[in-house]
């Protein structure tokens, strides 16, 4: 899926919502842990339930391998079905790879291929080698963290280097740009930095942003869209906790659709108001 294709899927839907499925064996509705696989369950409920509000999901896959080869298995039967509901979904691994060589090489055949994913989250700090293996699958997103929604996010990315007087995170945007192209780098930008937005978009102007914190971390959709929006959208702005756990009873879908639709139904008045549908 190239920026031109998920910009279609976005004014089709009205909607830039990426709803993650950070899903914890712990909190997940009671009643599903009497099915083989609650994990797999629990979010094909909330895939069936969503999929048309939302143009992208993205599986932490943190969430996945802490209950080893049965985590893997739900996370490959979750991307399976989402395949199988709809053609118009973006997936996203959140998956923070930061190596090099073969090793790089292996993890992306691992999200790009054994799982097929369209696109995975990647920490640049060791540079153009942890991309490049990334890079070579055509249609296939390399996802790079740039500002991040952590306090400790100030520990290195608002550094400043003293010769340029550019902050670390404005050098990892800068250079991410000359190694690919707008359909295939995104940039995560933490929606609790919303008005560093403005910078981001100075730099990387026609770039897809992958923004999480909107919700339960406290992030404003609003400021969100002011400061980020470009003349494609531009945006996936990522919601987990505040839809997947909206209810631990057994209406749990029905909850986290009324809350993925509010969120829907204000990014469909942000796009109108940007004339983009």
């Amino acid at each position: 899926m190239n920026g031109k294709e998920l910009f279609g899927i976005i004014k089709k839907k009205g909607s830039f919502l990426c709803i993650g499925l950070d899903t914890d064996i712990d909190k997940i509705p009671s009643h599903l842990l009497e099915f083989d696989d609650p994990i797999f369950e629990f979010n094909k409920q909330i895939i069936d339930a969503t999929h048309d509000l939302a143009v992208a999901y993205k599986p932490n896959i943190a969430f996945y391998e802490v209950m080893g080869s049965k985590g893997w298995i739900s996370l490959q039967k979750t991307v399976e079905h989402i395949r199988k509901t709809t053609k118009d979904i973006l997936i996203i691994a959140d998956a923070k790879r930061g190596d090099i060589g073969n090793t790089s090489a292996m993890y992306a055949k691992t999200f790009f291929e054994t799982f097929d994913f369209d696109a995975v989250t990647l920490a640049p700090y060791m540079g153009l080698d942890t991309v490049s293996p990334f890079l070579k699958y055509d249609d296939k997103w390399s996802v790079v963290l740039a500002l991040t929604s952590n306090n400790s996010a100030n520990d290195f990315q608002y550094l400043t280097d003293k010769d340029d007087g550019k902050t670390l995170y404005e050098t990892v945007l800068r250079k991410a740009q000359e190694w690919g192209s707008t359909d295939q780098i995104m940039f995560v930008v933490g929606a609790t930095k919303a008005k560093s937005l403005q910078s981001v978009r100075d730099i990387a102007p026609n770039s897809f942003l992958l923004v999480p914190g909107v919700g339960a971390q406290g992030g404003s959709l609003e400021e969100v869209a002011k400061y980020g929006m470009n003349d494609h959208c531009g945006l996936l702005v990522n919601s987990s906790r505040g839809i997947i756990y909206a209810s631990n009873n057994e209406t749990f879908a029905q909850e986290a659709r009324k809350n993925a639709n509010q969120l829907q139904k204000e990014m469909e008045s942000y796009l109108k108001n940007a004339r983009l549908i």
